[in-house]
């Protein structure tokens, strides 16, 4: 146990007794406990293995390469379609955890055994998200921009492609582009 994450067990929640149970599964694994991300973070020879983080509905293990696990019991979620490699084992009591026990488990030496092979999810490119018809205009339009948004990393191009493409309503689209023309310009991503 890290004292640097003790805080995060010693609060007064919805989810106390779940999350302590998780902790002592995940640690009994032999993974390091770590704080990142304002969260209990596991690793495993450096690499994150897995996350405890909690929710108002559930509380939640957060695999980083959960995307090459196998899931037998089809208990590994994906968040959203936008979130490539991460999976969760969502729980709702302390019950499901007790019950749920050996198969966590499996899964955790699953991905400690991913982690030893140095395999990686493979993300989509930049090139692969739609481009919202309003950035493409800006794009079209200042070369500046186009050059700042290629220096991006891939992660922060994928973030802001993504952010400009869900409004339904082009007026929101354009909205969101032109707010962020001036941190794509200073070379920042969505949430620097």
């Amino acid at each position: 146990m890290n004292p640097k994450v003790d805080f995060y067990f010693d609060k007064t929640g919805q989810w106390d007794k779940e999350i302590v149970k998780l902790r002592a599964i995940v640690l009994d694994c032999g993974l390091t406990e770590e704080l990142k991300w304002g969260c209990p973070c596991y690793t495993f020879q450096k690499g994150n293995i897995v996350l405890i983080h909690v929710f108002k509905e559930y509380c939640a293990l957060l695999f980083f390469k959960g995307a090459l696990l196998q899931d037998t019991h089809g208990i590994l979620i994906q968040q959203s379609e936008n979130v490539q490699a991460a999976r969760q084992i969502r729980f709702t009591n302390l019950k499901e955890i007790t019950d749920q026990e050996s198969i966590v488990k499996t899964h955790i030496y699953e991905a400690m055994e991913v982690e030893k092979a140095g395999l990686k999810v493979e993300l989509k490119k930049p090139s692969d998200f739609v481009v919202a018809e309003e950035f493409q205009n800006k794009l079209d339009e200042k070369p500046a921009l186009k050059t700042a948004f290629e220096k991006l990393t891939p992660g922060r191009q994928r973030a802001y492609l993504l952010h400009f493409s869900q409004p339904k309503q082009s007026k929101t689209r354009e909205a969101r582009v032109e707010k962020s023309i001036p941190k794509i310009l200073d070379g920042k991503g969505l949430d620097d």
